[in-house]
């Protein structure tokens, strides 16, 4: 199930695009609404525990550990 998210902050992230090709670099804008796959699961930092997700967008690409405050869920209607 695809869920529409909004990026709340400003971030560079490393893109799977398939197992064949390098990762891309990609910077995604605040403000920025794409769909995607959500795979949550924690990961313990020096600060403690932290809630991150895997996310597998529309289009095929893939970007990892992403901290749950960096993006919110978009309400559909």
């Amino acid at each position: 199930m695809y869920h529409t998210i909004e990026f709340t902050k400003d971030l560079l992230v490393d893109m799977e695009v398939s197992p064949k090709h390098w990762l891309e670099r990609m910077r995604i804008r605040r403000g920025i609404c794409l769909q995607a796959q959500i795979k949550p699961y924690v990961v313990e930092t020096d600060k403690g525990p932290v809630e991150v997700a895997d996310l597998f967008f529309d289009d095929g690409r893939t970007t990892r550990g992403v901290p749950f405050r960096l993006f919110s869920f978009v309400d559909e209607e």
